[in-house]
């Protein structure tokens, strides 16, 4: 295949992957595998290129967290924290979405998004039955919350654990410089959903008696095997701080985590390595080689300066084009393949418009492809999964009615970072 055919070849079949992905007809991980295939097969990268492509990094991160995560969902302790959020509130139906959203932004900064909407909504759900309340409004305000959360570190949102892995970026880096942005993000959001559903979100002093009737210890399963995971938790947070002065990837970090965390528990393997989501794995190995395969035959590096040409190689324009375009991008498309794309895109454009400090075009590209999510019903994996927990139980959550809520708030967010950016990056 001569050089030219190798171009339009790469391009159409990431063209095509993408289309495949948004329609959703086949499952993601079978169409991201598909396509690795397809580029091994035309020769286009060979079977040891492909292999170098994927970021293991990121793969041993994502395992190693997940392992943690399975174990830790056994003891019920997330159950635990939504009944006392729900008792701290007493009970009002509006304090109660700001409370469980909040634990919600908090625990999605360390645990993956999906995990953490899994844990917190059937606690929601019988909270919202108790108080007799239109559940929908605190099941919106959960995945804005997890999509927030996720964005304030490195471990929080697959994007950011793209990043981190492929710029050598660490876990201190992305709280200093994106967590002051996010909390104020969180409170502009909880402000907006309580003027929008306060009137909706109303309940007797009668109901809310039941909810402090509610029993948090009851949802503690097994305490002994709690403080193991607390105690593992603890442990890998702490090296996620340290990783860089100890100079270990984040990855040695997560996976050591779960190594201790199996000692600990001794449960069998098997169990535990069902809390990972293997179809995710294997759907980032696809991509990898796939942005691989395009980066080999000199695409990424065209549209780079295409994209340098749009902006003149400014750092400030650069930077907003970045924000923006992840923004509205990730709120319709899947924020993975994006960010996988984006990633060689702009160490290209750093190198060929002599911008040599990158890290304002990493956070731009951070907060619009994670924030983005927000945008629509399909912007992010939460969204979905959220939105299909509700189904069966009989609550819809159609595309349109949560983007007429979702969307605003996503271009408020947006708006909020531009500031941020370009008061102390752009």
């Amino acid at each position: 295949m001569s050089a030219q055919a190798q171009v339009y070849f790469s391009g159409g079949l990431f063209l095509l992957t993408y289309a495949m992905i948004m329609l959703e007809k086949i499952h993601r991980t079978i169409v991201a595998l598909t396509g690795a295939v397809l580029v091994i097969l035309a020769g286009i990268v060979t079977q040891e290129m492909a292999f170098e492509s994927i970021d293991f990094n990121t793969i041993g991160l994502l395992i190693g967290m997940m392992i943690i995560v399975g174990i830790t969902r056994h003891t019920g302790v997330f159950e635990y924290m939504a009944i006392v959020a729900a008792k701290k509130a007493k009970g009002e139906p509006v304090k109660i979405m700001i409370s469980l959203a909040t634990i919600t932004a908090v625990c999605s900064a360390f645990l993956d998004n999906v995990t953490t909407v899994l844990l917190v909504v059937p606690v929601t759900f019988a909270i919202a039955q108790q108080l007799r309340v239109n559940v929908i409004p605190l099941l919106i305000a959960e995945v804005v919350a997890s999509n927030i959360g996720g964005t304030a570190t490195l471990i929080g949102d697959p994007p950011n654990i793209m990043i981190g892995s492929a710029t050598g970026l660490g876990f201190m880096d992305f709280v200093i410089n994106l967590t002051p942005v996010i909390i104020v993000i969180h409170i502009a959001t909880m402000i907006w959903l309580r003027i929008l559903y306060k009137k909706q979100l109303v309940t007797t002093p009668e109901l809310r008696q039941n909810v402090m009737l509610m029993d948090e210890k009851n949802e503690i399963k097994d305490p002994v095997l709690l403080k193991k995971c607390l105690v593992v938790i603890a442990l890998t947070i702490i090296g996620f701080v340290l990783h860089q002065f100890l100079h270990l990837e984040s990855a040695t970090v997560a996976l050591a985590g779960a190594t201790l965390l199996l000692l600990l528990t001794r449960d069998e393997p098997e169990h535990a390595f069902h809390a990972v989501e293997w179809p995710v794995i294997f759907f980032f190995a696809g991509l990898f080689v796939i942005v691989g395969a395009l980066e080999h035959v000199g695409i990424i590096e065209m549209v780079a300066k295409k994209s340098l040409e749009l902006t003149g190689g400014a750092l400030r324009s650069t930077g907003l084009l970045i924000l923006w375009l992840s923004a509205i991008a990730s709120a319709f498309v899947d924020n993975i393949p994006f960010v996988a794309t984006m990633i060689p895109l702009i160490q290209d454009m750093g190198r060929l418009g002599g911008i040599h400090d990158l890290n304002p075009l990493w956070w731009s590209l951070s907060l619009g492809a994670c924030l983005g999510g927000n945008g629509t019903l399909i912007g992010a994996s939460a969204n979905v999964v959220v939105a299909g927990m509700a189904e069966k139980r009989g609550i819809l959550i159609t595309f349109i009615n949560f983007t007429k809520v979702a969307f605003p708030m996503m271009l408020m967010s947006i708006v909020i970072c531009m500031i941020y950016l370009l008061m102390f990056y752009l």
